[in-house]
């Protein structure tokens, strides 16, 4: 009951910090959702995806982008459930509110999730549309200008799932980091705080997530993605240790399309195999 209160103490101070600290980016302090960035002042196309690391840059204020998992293949193993979903358009809409605001809507248009319990038990197959989650990002530093950037990205995922029967509120508070570096190199960190549902009964845990992705340009217009990152469950005093690989590719001005995996390396560990796509405009 502490931790819950806590976590949601610890959102809700997150979404205040928010709302009361825009306009602070002096180059666009002007700008707002219905007084939006000239095209020419707006900064390159950055994307949360395709890997765990968040973005600290915002959506450019009056502007709206587009990123989804086109297909996300996930295969999930515990000591007594095995689980395989399939999930179309999980995306993520985000808008620019300020010159360093943005509020993110994510929502996933169709999963299939196949459950078995034991080689003797027959397969549960559920079906429908997803969870709807709300997010703020609040960049604090370095939207603009610098080789240093930081945000925080508070959020709230609601249980709307129809393919997952287990669904829960969850919540939790993001922190994503950039350092840009010499040679088009990019190093970027993320700390993260969950309170998120239990795999195998209808219970929460609260769960911390560190991370370090490095990307660079392999090709003109294509950008390679290595990462790695874990999870620790307080509940279960248990780690879970990730490998991750992705390329991102630009098809156009404002629109990049991506594959990649995040590779669970215990057996209990998730592992995702996607493909996604990132529009904006």
């Amino acid at each position: 009951m502490n931790i819950n209160f806590n976590l949601s103490i610890s959102v809700f101070c997150a979404l205040v910090l928010s709302l009361r600290c825009t306009a602070q980016q002096a180059p666009q302090k002007n700008y707002s959702l219905f007084h939006p960035v000239p095209k020419s002042l707006m900064r390159e196309m950055e994307t949360d995806r395709p890997d765990v690391t968040e973005s600290p840059f915002t959506v450019d204020a009056g502007h709206f982008q587009i990123e989804t998992d086109l297909v996300n293949l996930i295969r999930e193993k515990s000591d007594t459930k095995e689980t395989h979903t399939l999930l179309i358009n999980q995306a993520n809409l985000k808008i620019g509110i300020t010159g360093s605001t943005a509020i993110q809507i994510g929502f996933q248009t169709y999963g299939r999730q196949k459950e078995k319990n034991g080689p003797s038990e027959a397969a549960e197959i559920h079906e429908g549309h997803g969870d709807l989650t709300f997010r703020i990002k609040q960049n604090l530093l370095g939207n603009d200008h610098g080789n240093f950037v930081l945000a925080i990205l508070p959020y709230v995922k609601f249980p709307t799932s129809k393919y997952d029967e287990n669904s829960r509120l969850e919540g939790g508070l993001i922190v994503p980091m950039l350092y840009k570096l010499p040679g088009e190199w990019k190093l970027g960190f993320q700390v993260e705080a969950d309170r998120l549902k239990d795999k195998d009964q209808q219970a929460m845990h609260t769960e911390f997530l560190q991370s370090l992705t490095v990307s660079h340009p392999l090709l003109k217009g294509i950008e390679g993605i290595a990462e790695t990152y874990y999870t620790y469950d307080f509940k279960e005093h248990e780690f879970s240790n990730f490998i991750n690989a992705a390329v991102q590719m630009e098809v156009a001005k404002d629109f990049k399309l991506d594959a990649g995996l995040n590779y669970g390396i215990q057996h209990t560990a998730e592992k995702h195999y996607f493909i996604g796509a990132s529009y904006r405009l």
